[in-house]
């Protein structure tokens, strides 16, 4: 694939979307960039701090005791956490992630093979493809959540008292038009900006293991062609040698890349862990209690909070994949080398192959926090826990 398509290919969505929050780590760009924040970050920083998430964890303790109250302020709150922790972590780690792209941008351009091109093909189309249904849920819930929130400015305007998307008392008065009118549309932009970030970076770091994961299959398969043609006496014991020192250093290289993914997002992915658990968890509470209690809700809000359960649950399920991937392709370069023809290599060319087989005994992983481990078996697991912790609701409740 020519220049740059291909990495165009795999980032197009993150890249536009990163670059309107003012945190795209440009592998082009100059290190001096990454000095100083930009003014489209601080903004988006500013109102997810000071319009969205400041207010949501006041209503919750204003609602102290309510526990329906407080669940759902509670789940919005978590979400607009999160997606404020991982837009600073990606503006605060800019540098590294650009060492990372630039990386990334130098694999695509490289020459390769058509076997090596379809398999980083393969896996890039994959990515972008739960990343778009990632969006495509986005987009589906965006007319709900505009919708409850037109409708309360249409019923409120016109009262004395009227409700802001999240309830805070500000500094000014924001009943006052203009103020409540720019207030309000701040917090529902506010709003808006939660969900795209917690998407765009979500997609991102699924996208950057997706590509690890392609380099690792395409370096598995240049160690057993070496070892095919050592087999078949096509190159000798020195050009082996010097091919295995280089797969050896790629290998290494790739290690690294895996570690700086994990330096960047490890804390922010522990939060993500519990986020998910009590997300699950709270937004199966409330359409429980509106189904149980026959509450009068509008139709669009019980859409509005089953979509909004499919979104965390289909996040969750964009890393698990991912870090499912990683783990399973770095093992695999174990297996690799069993695999290959080393029964008719001499036993002194056969014994360096045991250096790659020690270095792939500890499986490449998405960690969080450094306690726990993204895997298929952790989207299960969290799952299960956040069932649990809604019956123990259910129970209160009771």
């Amino acid at each position: 694939m020519k220049d740059n398509e291909g990495f165009n290919y795999a980032f197009a969505l993150s890249r536009h979307w990163l670059r309107i929050l003012g945190v795209w780590p440009d592998p082009l760009a100059p290190l001096s960039d990454f000095h100083r924040p930009n003014i489209k970050f601080i903004i988006v920083t500013c109102i997810l701090l000071l319009y969205v998430f400041v207010p949501q964890i006041t209503n919750v303790i204003l609602a102290w005791g309510n526990v329906s109250r407080m669940v759902e302020n509670l789940a919005s709150a978590n979400y607009s956490l999160l997606s404020l922790c991982k837009l600073i972590s990606t503006w605060y780690h800019g540098k590294s992630l650009q060492t990372l792209l630039t990386s990334v941008r130098t694999d695509w351009i490289t020459p390769k093979n058509n076997e090596e091109q379809n398999t980083m093909l393969y896996l890039a189309s994959r990515g972008r493809t739960l990343s778009n249904r990632c969006y495509v849920l986005l987009l589906v819930s965006l007319p709900c959540y505009l919708f409850l929130n037109l409708v309360r400015l249409y019923r409120t305007i016109s009262q004395p008292q009227r409700t802001l998307v999240y309830h805070f008392s500000y500094f000014y008065n924001s009943q006052k038009s203009p103020n409540y009118e720019i207030t309000f549309f701040i917090q529902l932009f506010g709003g808006l900006y939660t969900a795209i970030v917690n998407c765009t970076i979500d997609s991102f770091i699924s996208m950057l293991l997706l590509h690890i994961c392609a380099q690792l299959i395409n370096l598995r398969a240049a160690l057993n062609n070496l070892v095919d043609e050592l087999a078949k006496g096509s190159i000798s014991s020195s050009t082996f040698k010097k091919g295995l020192a280089e797969i050896t250093m790629r290998h290494l290289h790739l290690i690294r890349n895996t570690k700086i993914i994990n330096n960047c997002y490890s804390v922010v992915l522990f939060m993500h862990m519990f986020a998910a658990t009590f997300q699950l968890c709270f937004e199966s509470f409330q359409v429980s209690m509106i189904i149980t209690y026959h509450l009068d809700v509008p139709i669009v809000k019980i859409v509005f909070l089953s979509l909004y359960f499919v979104i965390v649950l289909m996040h969750l399920y964009l890393y698990c994949y991912s870090a499912e991937r990683l783990l399973m392709e770095s093992t695999n370069m174990m297996y690799g080398v069993y695999e290959s023809k080393w029964y008719d290599i001499s036993s002194k060319d056969a014994k360096n192959l045991m250096f790659m087989v020690y270095r792939s005994t500890i499986p490449l992983r998405l960690t969080a926090g450094k306690f726990g481990t993204f895997s298929l078996e952790m989207f299960g697991t969290i799952v299960k826990t956040s069932m649990g912790y809604l019956s123990v609701l259910l129970t209160i409740m009771d």
